[in-house]
């Protein structure tokens, strides 16, 4: 039949009638979720009726009467959080709700903080003071200071002085530090020991220790600004530094007439001073009498001074010995601690003992830091071991370790006693990549890499731009240089290096 009426042309679609059930085609046709839509999703045969279309205009709303106020249709139309429109907070207090009804603020403070955020914030003259303090920038602070000073509110603190007297002895001014020292005293602020300690550590980070001395006195002749165990300990460390044992001797000698007690930093200072000076027997003395004392007992620093004392000189057997007894003494390792066992063992080539603290470290969760990677690499690189070193290096990367100047010191050496020059390149690049600050110590690797590659023209060239980047060269800078000119036979270059730094470059040198 369909056919027939499809070639008479008189063919009908077929119409679906109204007994048919229409669920399952209502919900194949819509594209909403259950609630979503605001009609009701349901079947007529679930109950709900479907709401009819309205024909007319729908009347204006009538107000609800007092204290009858429909849930069902509050919570259909509003369109904001119980609480915050004042009708329904109106209509909690009047429904009998106890409490008071929640006040409009909540926008408001919105408002009020989205206004104070779009205003320009004006940084403060203190507040540009101490970031430049932070930064430790001593010219700008100097500027700010002086700003400060021309300000209404501007009063004179001892906190302000004591941070620019601190940045300007970390600076190297001295000077600049006195000079601030005696405006403060100007100014009507009290001299306090703490202000004196801060001065007297600015003379002796320069080397000035006379200067550092007659402050010493000045305390000393004031009543309010006597001498402490810190500014002892200051002292006493530019002392060991210099070194000057003797006066070491005496500011001991001092403190006990003054009964000023050393403290563990102030041994540690003296004890890390004998190591470096090879005093073993002071050492030994001074240590004993530590374990004696209430007051200064050996530390976790202390132990680490004697290990690296042992360990940078390759006496394993000795340091290993010391190890244990500062164990006995009750004295638990840290992560420094093992980094120059691991360091040790890497100098000696002891790398089943090495690998050994390494997996002692990961089995008492102390953490592997950068240190014990340098600690690794530089092992290798000594032994000329590239592959080793590189996997190191990349295992390195990709735990998230940072290299520092020392990891790219070492890569260089390293490589250049393999004699691969062309990987010394790369890894200066990288350096430069990765903004590894690119000081002394990592000049000399590349200048003795040239010099090792007998490439005599980019050892100049990197010695150029050294001085052009204002990396003060040191007494091994110009050994390497002068090493390299003596196997070549260029003994006018060499007189020249003699007459640009005779204080790094002495006549022997040279004569050699």
């Amino acid at each position: 039949m369909a056919l027939a009426g499809a070639a008479n042309g008189t063919f009908r679609p077929r119409l679906i009638t109204a007994s048919a059930d229409t669920s399952d085609t209502h919900t194949r046709r819509r594209h909403w979720k259950a609630g979503e839509f605001p009609f009701s999703t349901t079947s007529p045969s679930s109950g709900t009726q479907r709401r009819k279309p309205r024909t007319t205009e729908r009347p204006p709303p009538t107000p609800p009467s007092k204290g009858k106020v429909d849930p069902e249709e509050r919570g259909r139309q509003r369109h904001w959080k119980a609480g915050e429109f004042p009708a329904a907070a109106e209509s909690q207090s009047q429904s009998g709700r106890r409490g008071r009804a929640r006040t409009l603020i909540k926008n408001v403070k919105k408002r009020l903080d989205a206004r104070a955020d779009s205003k320009a914030w004006a940084c403060t003259v203190t507040e540009a003071l101490s970031d430049r303090i932070d930064a430790k920038n001593w010219q700008e602070a100097l500027q700010v200071f002086e700003m400060l000073k021309e300000q209404p509110f501007y009063y004179p603190k001892e906190g302000t002085y004591m941070k620019l007297l601190l940045l300007l002895g970390r600076s190297g001014q001295p000077s600049l530090a006195r000079q601030l020292f005696t405006e403060m005293q100007q100014q009507g602020c009290q001299a306090t020991p703490e202000l004196y300690t801060a001065l007297i550590g600015a003379y002796c980070r320069s080397g000035l220790l006379d200067e550092a001395l007659q402050l010493l006195d000045d305390m000393k002749a004031a009543p309010l600004c006597q001498p402490d165990v810190y500014t002892y300990s200051i002292l006493i460390k530019a002392f060991v530094d210099a070194p000057r044992f003797d006066l070491v001797d005496a500011m001991f000698k001092e403190m006990a007439e003054r009964s000023v007690v050393p403290n563990t930093v102030t041994q540690n200072i003296v004890l890390s001073g004998y190591c470096r000076a090879g005093r073993l027997d002071d050492m030994e003395k001074l240590l004993s009498t530590m374990l004696d004392s209430a007051t200064s007992k050996p530390d976790v620093w202390t132990m680490n001074i004697i290990l690296s004392l042992f360990g940078n000189s390759g006496q394993v057997g000795l340091m290993e010995k010391w190890y244990e007894k500062f164990r006995g003494y009750g004295i638990e390792p840290e992560t420094r601690t093992l980094n120059i066992l691991i360091g040790a063992y890497g100098k000696k080539r002891m790398y089943d003992k090495m690998s050994a603290v390494m997996e002692y470290m990961r089995r008492l969760a102390f953490p592997w830091t950068t240190a014990t990677y340098n600690n690794v690499i530089e092992a290798f690189a000594e032994a000329g071991d590239a592959k080793n070193m590189e996997d190191t290096f990349n295992q390195m990367r990709s735990e998230g370790m940072k290299p520092d100047t020392k990891t790219f010191c070492c890569l260089i050496n390293g490589f250049s006693n393999a004699g691969l020059f062309h990987k010394v390149v790369g890894m200066v690049k990288l350096a430069e990549r990765l903004d590894v600050p690119a000081n002394t110590s990592f000049h000399n690797a590349i200048l003795a890499a040239c010099a090792k590659a007998e490439d005599l023209m980019e050892m100049e060239r990197v010695f150029r731009h050294m001085k052009h980047m204002h990396c003060a060269p040191d007494a091994t800078t110009y050994s390497i240089l002068v090493e390299a000119y003596r196997k070549e036979g260029m003994t006018d270059k060499m007189y020249a290096l003699q007459q640009e730094n005779p204080s790094l470059v002495s006549t022997e040198l040279v004569m050699v």
